[in-house]
């Protein structure tokens, strides 16, 4: 499983920058008044969430190493992973049960008027989680060196 745990680092990208493709669009689609841009922000919300569902499991995959390593002797800093993995899946969460209220809300037809706004407004609040997300993996990157050759060179003998 080592394997998907290497993977995390180029994955996460995705959802980043699809999920704040989506925020985006979802602003554009309301202030140009072009159903283009609406029907587009919901299918890149949900290839976002597809995206994050598999950064988190490629995530949880490096977080077991991670305690591996620690486990080895390497000094790394289990609390700032944490605090990672709990926003990535607050952000996972927030923006599945976004896409399930806007399936529906479009498939009812009643995504129109003052509920765009709505959901736009929850859409920005994502943005929130999204930049929280990277800012602590950025964290783990930079001020801690997880994921670099420095740390993986550590817990060799």
């Amino acid at each position: 499983m080592d394997f998907l745990a290497q993977l995390h680092p180029k994955i996460v990208h995705f959802p980043i920058a699809l999920l704040s493709l989506y925020v985006f669009l979802e602003v554009v689609g309301i202030l140009f008044k072009k159903d283009f841009f609406s029907k587009t922000a919901h299918l890149i919300l949900f290839l976002g969430v597809i995206s994050a569902l598999i950064a988190i499991l490629t995530g949880n995959q490096a977080e077991d190493v991670a305690h591996a390593w620690s486990r080895l002797g390497a000094n790394i800093n289990l609390e700032a992973i944490e605090t990672h993995s709990t926003y990535a899946n607050i952000t996972l969460w927030y923006f599945t049960g976004l896409l399930i209220i806007r399936t529906f809300l479009s498939i009812k037809k009643k995504f129109i008027g003052t509920v765009k706004y709505f959901v736009a407004v929850f859409a920005i609040i994502g943005f929130v989680f999204i930049f929280q997300t990277g800012h602590y993996g950025g964290k783990l990157v930079y001020e801690y060196g997880i994921g670099t050759q420095g740390k993986k060179s550590e817990i060799k003998k």
